[in-house]
């Protein structure tokens, strides 16, 4: 699931029925835009495919200036795929920036409990690569590989250094009782 179809169903659960007038100006606020490129077309759109793969359910049409707008509400398997998708983004050390950004910033939707929990496994994959991507670095030459391409190793480590450290803060942070999570 892309990290706009995640955002607009977490911010439908959020506020509990909404237009994409409503999702676009809540996800404007988090300055979304810029972080996970979510633009206004690819919001209503989403709406739309969210709808019609059962995740949102149209429960009304608001008629004020201009043209209709389509209330819904997250469905049992939106809620579903929301939590599958939040537990995935928090978890797998593979998950792309914007879906981790994307679960971050629907942290509040996830148990502290269980954000920990999630934050620890992803910490753990991401301590693994570690290893291999140090190794990297020093066998380009000895693999047959032009020398400059460790730079590549090195950018990575660098990336993934950070991402260790970040988890690691974060989760002092919600173990230390910081942020407002459903409890």
């Amino acid at each position: 699931m892309s990290a706009t179809r995640m955002l607009v169903l977490g911010v439908v659960k959020l506020v509990g029925e909404a237009h994409g007038y409503v999702v676009r100006r809540e996800l404007k606020s988090w300055s979304a835009d810029a972080w996970a490129n979510v633009q206004p077309g690819s919001i209503y759109h989403a709406l739309k495919s969210l709808a019609r793969d059962g995740l949102l359910e149209p429960v009304g049409t608001e008629s004020a200036e201009g043209p209709a707008r389509t209330t819904y509400k997250i469905t049992e398997s939106g809620e579903r795929e929301l939590r599958d998708r939040l537990a995935h983004a928090l978890a797998d050390a593979t998950a792309g920036n914007d879906e981790v950004s994307a679960a971050v910033a629907m942290l509040n939707l996830v148990p502290r409990s269980q954000a920990v929990v999630l934050l620890k496994n992803r910490l753990a994959g991401l301590e693994g690569q570690l290893a291999p991507t140090r190794h990297g670095i020093t066998s380009m030459p000895e693999m047959g590989k032009p020398a400059h391409v460790g730079e590549l190793f090195r950018l990575w480590l660098v990336h993934l250094e950070g991402q260790v450290r970040w988890t690691r803060e974060l989760i002092g942070r919600l173990e230390a009782g910081e942020y407002d999570l459903r409890d």
